[in-house]
């Protein structure tokens, strides 16, 4: 079950001039970065609050994060939400008729398993869902500006939802 929102990621073309940017014009501090070469991303991690972010700059160009850019800008790229249970989210969702980009999770950054759900199948939202290896799971949707629904919206179908 979706527990809550765990962190926006949000696609960035220069980690270091969006981290100077974070830190000096926002007053956020960098808490952590990773390169996660599985996906051909670097990452830093901020919080504000109990929201926490993730920038995301592709380390190739045939990188998940580099046809984003490409075809959407720099943005919010996804929402993660924190599960229960990956495995029976996504067999969940797969019941429900939603297409998984990654039928089976994998290691993604900051320790987690992450799994992606189609963006046809969501409602025109890239989804994800990720979890930390030995502690709590994580779902993430992500969004396209391309897409009729407001970046700031994240609508799973009825049987996603929190109850």
């Amino acid at each position: 079950m979706i527990q809550q929102i765990d962190h926006l990621g949000i696609a960035v073309r220069d980690l270091e001039a969006s981290i100077e940017y974070y830190e000096t014009a926002l007053g956020l501090h960098c808490h952590g970065r990773e390169e996660v070469a599985s996906q051909k991303v670097k990452t830093a991690f901020f919080s504000a609050g109990d929201v926490h972010l993730e920038l995301l700059e592709p380390t190739a160009a045939d990188s998940p994060i580099a046809k984003f850019l490409e075809k959407s800008g720099e943005g919010i790229h996804h929402i993660a939400f924190r599960v229960d249970d990956i495995e029976g989210q996504l067999k969940q969702a797969s019941d429900a008729g939603v297409r998984l980009i990654h039928e089976v999770p994998f290691e993604g950054a900051a320790d987690k398993l992450v799994a992606f759900l189609h963006p046809k199948s969501t409602h025109a939202l890239f989804s994800t869902k990720s979890a930390q290896k030995n502690s709590s799971v994580r779902v993430t949707c992500s969004s396209s500006r391309e897409s009729s629904l407001s970046r700031d919206d994240c609508s799973l179908p009825s049987s996603l939802r929190t109850k």
